[in-house]
């Protein structure tokens, strides 16, 4: 039997048992109201370099600025450079100057978002290390421990083709890099593990910007993940930025990071929703000729629309930041409204415009132009403002409380506003109600070496579908997302210098994660 939350998780939310009692005897019958609500997704990004869950009065404001706008949902910075804004994870306790502990913002927002019928997701920056002169205070902190002061495959930075590490404080992550990948699965696990959290909503998971065109990237050129690309390849030469090669291959290890998060996440909590941050630089892509053509694809190597194809992201929570007082920007954002309506699949995108980009009655515009059906007839999943904290352009001018109330009241007063009537988030038949399930495995020598770039095929014995190949990651794992049920043979195809040819046969059910299990392989002498 598993259970749907695991018993750490249970003894880390009991502290906030009473709250959500109380809450429940007080609050408004949440439940049989979203029951009775149509379905529209509507957040705000919370992020944790302004006000918000820094208090426990912040977050009582939080929830009801929420509530005020009848949102359903708040996606919550929780990791802003692998520092937790929480106590109970793999990543450090964060060095903002949030209450001191045993006060914990997570488990604060998540009780009390709970309570008034918000669900909460936790916002987690991935290829992002750092971004002060001051190094955080653990010595625990991906930074200390794999930044600049460390050296060889322990040195988790990424890096230009010209050979800089840093943009003035800034440092990142290169997601070619396997042990820094497994690092990124295991602390968003610790999260879902740990905090009863309705999903986890990931940010910068793709390369930096910064790049010398917009038709390539500069980045990956971390030493560890150059010597994966020429093992994979046979190539002894360093790839050039623009090569179509290298550049499919990183664009193909940030998806595998997605992939295995979101199976990583399935292991934990099959009910919890995998969200990202979606680029959506410059023109849409019917403008610039098609998806591939898009700066998000070639400049930063982000997939997110084969990554909805995949089924391996549930939402795709598009950075739709466009100002709509410009001409040329409103088009950018009624193109890539379009693209992401029409482009969800059997899953689900969220436009997300800026709110600080623009004046009330501009954002009020973007709203309905984010819901409105396409010529096709599609509609997004709902709206996510960005940000809580800056409600709107003018808020220097104004006054925060002031900009809040005013796009309070467009939102959802009057018969013409787009939020008069609550909503509720729109489900996921495919994890509520699963027809199909998912394939795992490792592929490592006796010595514990694992066999990376390993061509894993899944061939099916009693469905009529078709063979699907992919290669191992550099720890040796595999994972094959939202396979039909019935009975697979698994076989891999051994790079030289292995002996041996490895099959396994696995059983996959609804809902369930097949693990393909092999023998540990012999190199040869």
């Amino acid at each position: 039997m598993q259970f749907p939350r695991s018993v750490p998780r249970l003894l880390t939310t009991l502290a906030a048992g009473l709250g959500l009692l109380l809450g429940a005897l007080t609050a408004p019958a949440h439940a049989e109201e979203a029951a009775n609500s149509p379905a529209q997704w509507r957040s705000y990004w919370v992020d944790a370099f302004n006000a918000g869950i820094y208090t426990p009065a912040q977050v009582d404001a939080l929830v009801q600025d929420a509530l005020d706008v009848n949102a359903n949902a708040l996606i919550v910075q929780t990791a802003r450079r692998y520092d937790c804004f929480c106590n109970n994870a793999l990543y450090p306790r964060t060095d903002a100057a949030i209450a001191p502990a045993p006060y914990d913002p997570l488990a604060e927002i998540v009780s009390k978002g709970h309570a008034a019928g918000l669900e909460v997701h936790a916002w987690v920056n991935v290829n992002t290390m750092w971004n002060s002169a001051t190094a955080p205070r653990s010595p625990e902190h991906v930074f200390n421990q794999h930044g600049p002061s460390a050296t060889g495959s322990e040195r988790w930075l990424n890096k230009k083709a010209n050979g800089q590490e840093l943009v003035g404080a800034n440092a990142y992550v290169d997601p070619g890099h396997p042990a820094a990948v497994d690092y990124v699965v295991r602390g968003v696990q610790s999260i879902v593990r740990t905090y009863d959290v309705d999903g986890v909503n990931l940010d910068y998971v793709r390369y930096p910007d910064g790049s010398s065109t917009t038709t390539h990237s500069d980045w990956g050129y971390n030493d560890v993940s150059v010597a994966r690309f020429q093992h994979a390849t046979g190539r002894t030469d360093v790839p050039a930025p623009s090569d179509a090669a290298w550049s499919d291959w990183r664009r193909a290890q940030v998806t595998n990071l997605v992939r295995k998060i979101y199976l990583g996440i399935w292991e934990v909590d099959p009910q919890a929703r995998l969200s990202m941050d979606a680029i959506t630089y410059g023109h849409g892509p019917q403008a610039v000729g098609g998806w591939q053509s898009t700066r998000t694809y070639a400049e930063v190597l982000q997939d997110w629309a084969g990554w909805l194809d995949e089924g391996i992201m549930d939402t795709a929570v598009t950075m739709n930041y466009k100002r709509e007082w410009n001409p040329d920007q409103a088009l950018m954002f009624a193109e890539w409204s379009e693209f992401l309506a029409d482009h969800q699949g059997e899953r689900q995108a969220v436009n997300g415009p800026a709110l600080y980009l623009n004046g009330i009655e501009d954002s009020l515009r973007q709203v309905r132009r984010a819901l409105a059906p396409t010529a096709a007839g599609n509609t997004a999943a709902g709206w996510s403002g960005y940000s809580y904290a800056n409600p709107s352009m003018n808020v220097a001018a104004n006054g925060l409380a002031v900009e809040r109330a005013a796009l309070e009241r467009a939102l959802t007063q009057g018969e013409e506003a787009p939020f008069r009537e609550k909503a509720a988030v729109p489900a996921m038949s495919w994890k509520e109600s699963p027809r199909d399930g998912h394939v795992t495995g490792t592929l490592r020598l006796r010595d514990g070496t694992p066999l990376d770039q390993a061509q894993v095929t899944l061939d099916p014995l009693t469905t009529g579908g078709a063979s699907v190949t992919r290669p191992s990651d550099g720890s040796g794992w595999f994972g094959f997302a939202h396979v039909e049920p019935g009975v697979y043979l698994v076989t891999a195809k051994l790079p030289r210098g292995v002996a041996g040819s490895p099959a396994t046969v696995v059983t996959v059910t609804e809902g369930g994660l097949a693990r393909a299990e092999f023998p540990l392989l012999m190199p040869v002498p």
